[in-house]
């Protein structure tokens, strides 16, 4: 599948309960692989899903091709009351869909809907900095490396390296 490809047959729309057991798989995978996120492999589906799923400010989306889900995007506010004003978001791409653009579609989803929801701003607290892809992919949506938190997340491959907190401003003021 080509980013060209991509962008002409995968959609993206809200969550439905019954997408969580095709992402499941995935997520699994993603977890345990021990390059991109903090979770625990050991947890459950139903664990990972309620973390996935997040509270009530969470705004979850998959991109599909049909009735095949390629990747889930959760959204919401980086944190609780006089913080909610900046977004935050998380990201996985099942892995045979990687390279063909649906993670740029949904880092795009992202941003438009942050904005639609009237947002300051989004920030990334936690973006590996060897995910070079997932670095590229978002500065070149307009995300700016603010700091990196040196050694704070202990990758499977290249042992500790930083996390990048990334920010991209929605708003002037």
């Amino acid at each position: 599948m080509t980013a060209a490809r991509a962008s002409a047959s995968v959609t993206i729309r809200p969550f439905t309960d019954t997408d969580w057991p095709q992402i499941w798989p995935f997520f699994a995978e993603i977890v345990a692989d021990g390059e991109t996120y903090a979770f625990d492999p050991a947890w459950s589906s139903d664990e990972s899903r309620g973390v996935w799923l997040g509270g009530p400010t969470s705004h979850v989306v998959v991109a599909v091709d049909g009735e095949r889900v390629l990747g889930t995007a959760t959204m919401g506010p980086n944190r609780p009351a006089r913080g909610a004003h900046v977004g935050t978001a998380s990201f996985m791409v099942s892995p045979d869909a990687r390279g063909s653009g649906v993670g740029r579609l949904l880092g795009e989803y992202v941003i438009d809907w942050h904005r639609q929801e009237a947002f300051a701003a989004i920030q990334f607290n936690a973006v590996v900095e060897t995910n070079t892809a997932a670095v590229a992919l978002w500065q070149s949506l307009g995300f700016d490396i603010i700091g990196t938190v040196p050694g704070a997340f202990d990758s499977a491959r290249h042992g500790r390296v930083g996390l990048h907190v990334m920010h991209l401003p929605l708003t002037t003021g």
